[in-house]
């Protein structure tokens, strides 16, 4: 493939990334529902919908046009003293639309920030009641993002992190709650450390860059019968899972378990502008409120509920109440079901499972994931594997064939063909 001319590692430093011996990335020009227009006139099938976040497909003419709006009125406007109607808006519909009352929701830019937010508010809600508990508790395989305090939480097991250890503050980890010895164990743990420990951090249903582990639902409802037993509170870290992923709007209402904090982004503006929110239960807002300047909550970021990507998520939201969207998911479990299943009998394969639009096909080694990749371009997709999964999270409006493209492309390349 012949590179463009502005295509070079002299400035550029990639993520995850190891510059000295990298590759030259990808050249993409255009993208247009679940097809990815390279440089030199090729055409990808996007599998991972960019880090799981298009999930209405790229260019959707409705979230552009209410972008377009939104540009020629206001880009942007600072959200500290000043308010604007797509924030406020958009504000109003997610506390609609999350279960309990999950009410106050705080805007920020990133998945990861709007989890450092959500720690935040679980320390200073115990800070405000005069009580020190500033640990948390997280999960292994568990992946919560790249700054500081998220790192604390991930498993330092998987990779990403392992050079940081010791640099920040630990935190309590431990296995989930998935059989009858470890749901026992984490109860006695608890009991035993409830004074020190803010709150319990989980992403429900499937851990996305800690290898797209699933776990049942009857993991969640035992998390929150926990907390509520040793006076903890519960976040859900949904910003992989929530819009719709694992087959409903969001994870946690499979389990029918209301988490004291949650935590959304990726596909919250259906992949178009940067956009985080934490929402917070009505116990977690009245603890800060108070005649003390000191209780409020410290936090402002600079494009703190950015108008262009409130109009894109309040578009976003219109597109899951107007078209089938959590219908389309459910067809894309069955047909990845249906089609991966013939990986099984692949060499290396030790498991296929399937949830909502989530497809993985586990190995039994870490893979080569440069080579995989490499070969999943030559026949038309864009499927980026990683540790010892290969695995395929296409946007909601991928079409039949091509999702059958998708997983014919993954049985063909571990079968050698």
């Amino acid at each position: 493939m012949t590179s463009p001319h502005w295509l070079t590692l002299d400035h550029v430093w990639l993520p995850y990334t190891q510059m000295k011996t990298a590759e030259l990335p990808v050249p993409v020009v255009s993208a247009h529902g679940a097809r990815l227009q390279l440089a030199d006139g090729r055409e990808l099938i996007d599998g991972i919908a960019s880090w799981w976040t298009a999930c209405h497909g790229y260019c959707h003419p409705n979230v552009l046009k209410k972008v377009a709006e939104q540009l020629e009125k206001m880009p942007h406007v600072m959200f500290g003293g000043l308010a604007h109607e797509p924030g406020y808006r958009l504000a109003e519909r997610l506390a609609a639309a999350l279960p309990g009352d999950l009410n106050h929701v705080f805007f920020t830019e990133s998945g990861s920030v709007a989890v450092e937010v959500a720690l935040k508010m679980a320390a200073q809600f115990w800070l405000n009641q005069g009580q020190h508990r500033t640990k948390f508790v997280s999960f292994r395989h568990g992946y919560h993002g790249d700054t500081f305090a998220t790192m604390a939480i991930c498993d330092p097991e998987e990779g990403m992190h392992k050079t940081f250890r010791g640099v920040f503050p630990e935190q309590f980890l431990t296995e989930l709650p998935d059989s009858k010895e470890n749901h026992d164990q984490l109860d006695r743990f608890l009991g035993r450390n409830r004074t020190e420990i803010a709150a319990v951090v989980v992403e429900p249903l499937v851990q996305g860059a800690g290898g797209m582990k699933f776990h049942d639902v009857a993991v969640l409802s035992n998390l929150r019968l926990l907390c509520d037993r040793y006076d903890l509170l519960l976040i859900f870290d949904e910003i992989f899972t929530g819009f719709g992923r694992t087959g409903t709007m969001f994870a946690c209402e499979q389990a029918g378990a209301v988490p004291d904090i949650i935590c959304l982004s990726k596909a919250l503006t259906g992949g178009t502008m940067p956009l985080a929110a934490t929402v917070a239960s009505e116990k977690i807002y009245q603890r800060f409120l108070s005649d003390d300047p000191n209780a409020a909550l410290m936090h402002g970021p600079t494009y703190m509920a950015y108008p262009l990507g409130c109009a894109a998520a309040n578009a976003s939201l219109d597109l899951f109440e107007s078209e089938p969207r959590l219908r389309q998911v459910a067809t894309i479990e069955a047909q990845l079901k249906d089609e991966l299943s013939h990986c099984r009998r692949a060499p290396g394969v030790k498991e296929v499972r399937v949830k909502g639009a989530v497809g993985v096909v586990q190995m039994d080694r870490p893979v080569t994931s440069v080579e995989l990749r490499t070969r999943f371009i030559e026949k038309g997709c864009w499927i980026k594997p990683f540790g010892d999964v290969i695995y395929l999270t296409p946007p909601f409006v991928i079409e039949e064939r091509d999702l059958s493209c998708l997983t014919r492309a993954v049985d063909e390349v571990l079968n050698g063909r």
